[in-house]
């Protein structure tokens, strides 16, 4: 029997693939996370053998995991494009046109450079009827409603990448018939391509007729708007570059994170090269928390977050709100390539406060508290942290826009004496920031929650980039 299952990594949305024969007992998975145990957990529910890892690329948003995979079942190949590769460790190579055999099925490396010079797609057919795919993994090069971004290694190269894209999408997915399934590498929310849509699939016949990415037969015109229309690279993409290229290290389980006592923690919080990361609620962390720490809370892009704000060589400190979470938490942050812990706060804050040690808060401001402190002329300054995107789409009266994943180098002009209030579009963002600045020394930083949500929801004025109109 032939199996497909798809793991959907939330917070970096990206989406990688097992696919298996049960009659032959093989398996390969594609572009596996940094946490892998869960594929080996699939192919026992199947009762199959993970033979091979293939990648598609030098990925950039997470820290592979086909090192540590191949290591774990033992006995599997790591497969990589021989295409105008940098890769420093040693796999197999594939070229274009290479069939993989799987019993019933057989997969087909095509190379589809366009996002990265090496990239590779895998045409997925019937072993009876290789000149007949039903399927195709893109990778990142085509998604659904959208492709992937060429400008990830710089402007100097984006040109010519933008040429190879529309060659890759123009000549050869366009070639496919309508009826073959696309199974991408990321889906709504990754930063790897621009809009792309919700559904986890689609087919290259609903791509022809809707996807903008397909639709310039110029390529003049394709080249700039894939271009120009590209949202900020996130700052640590290069960096996951590097490390992917090089070869992730092999973590065969989740690395130690010692507990520590409030006063241990405290005393390992003053060390240089440790940053306390708060993953708690917003509002749990304004009413009472650590001096110097940041509050980025347990959801699942805790780890975008963190790979945007803090370098790899950070050693991190956590606070959680039970010793529980410790685990789960962690497994959402090695994904960003952060694998230096330093420990965690045994206890939690209530551990903290019981050990009499001393808190800071970050006032709440409702967005009706919000209003009437503008309505009064208080000397204050808004600050909009979501992305120039958001920004752009509309935002409150007189507020500055300081994304939040700029900040760590941005801030460092602002007076710190001065108050400021910041909001995104829930509050998540706009805690990430309000912390940040805290930690910095701002004496009088609040924070919004609902943040833009709660404004436009009240039906408070909105600004937008070159006119005053109301929500």
């Amino acid at each position: 029997m032939f199996v497909l299952e798809t793991i959907h990594t939330e917070g970096i949305s990206q989406l990688s693939y097992l696919v298996a024969d049960t009659a032959s007992g093989v398996a390969a998975v594609i572009d596996p996370r940094t946490d892998v145990e869960i594929y080996e957990q699939v192919a026992r529910k199947h009762g199959v053998s993970i033979t091979h890892v293939f990648e598609t690329h030098i990925h950039a948003d997470f820290a592979s995991g086909s090192r540590s995979l191949a290591d774990r079942v033992g006995g599997a190949k790591i497969y990589l494009s021989s295409v105008d590769a940098n890769y420093q460790f040693s796999a197999e190579l594939v070229s274009d046109g290479d069939r993989f055999d799987f019993g019933s099925f057989s997969l087909i490396g095509r190379h589809t450079p366009g996002h990265t010079p090496e990239h590779l797609s895998f045409l997925l057919c019937e072993a009876d009827h290789p000149d007949q795919p039903w399927a195709v993994f893109t990778g990142d090069s085509l998604f659904v409603g959208s492709a992937g971004r060429p400008d990830l290694l710089g402007s100097d190269q984006a040109d010519q990448l933008a040429t190879s894209l529309y060659q890759t999408l123009y000549d050869f997915y366009l070639t496919l018939e309508d009826y073959v399934t696309i199974f991408p590498g990321h889906g709504a929310g990754s930063a790897c391509g621009a809009d792309i849509g919700d559904r986890l699939s689609s087919t290259i016949g609903y791509e022809r007729r809707t996807n903008k990415f397909l639709c310039f037969p110029d390529l003049e015109a394709f080249r700039e708007f894939v271009i120009g229309d590209a949202p900020p690279v996130p700052a640590h993409y290069p960096k996951l570059k590097v490390v992917n290229a090089n070869g992730p290290s092999i973590m065969d389980r989740l690395p130690t994170i010692p507990a520590l006592p409030p006063e241990e923690f405290r005393k390992a919080a003053r060390l240089s090269g440790i940053t306390t990361i708060d993953t708690r609620s917003m509002l749990a962390f304004g009413g009472g928390h650590v001096p110097g720490s940041i509050n980025i809370a347990a959801r699942p892009e805790i780890s975008v977050w963190l790979g945007q704000l803090f370098d790899l060589d950070q050693k991190l400190l956590l606070i959680v709100d039970s010793d529980e979470d410790v685990e789960r938490i962690q497994r959402l942050i090695v994904r960003s390539g952060h694998c230096q812990f330093a420990g965690y706060l045994a206890g939690g804050m209530k551990a903290w406060e019981t050990a009499g040690l001393p808190l800071e808060q970050i006032d709440q401001v409702s967005v009706h508290q919000l209003r009437q402190l503008m309505s009064t002329g208080s000397d204050f300054t808004v600050l909009d942290v979501r992305s120039p995107d958001e920004w752009s789409g509309g935002h409150v009266p007189d507020a500055q826009h300081y994304f939040v994943a700029d900040m760590r180098d941005r801030i460092s002009g602002l007076d710190k004496e001065h108050r400021y209030v910041t909001y995104c579009a829930s509050g998540y963002r706009a805690s990430i920031a309000s912390s940040l600045m805290k930690s910095r020394g701002f004496k009088q930083v609040s924070n919004v929650p609902g943040s833009w949500s709660a404004w436009t929801a009240a039906g408070y004025p909105v600004e937008q980039v070159n006119e005053v109109s109301h929500a």
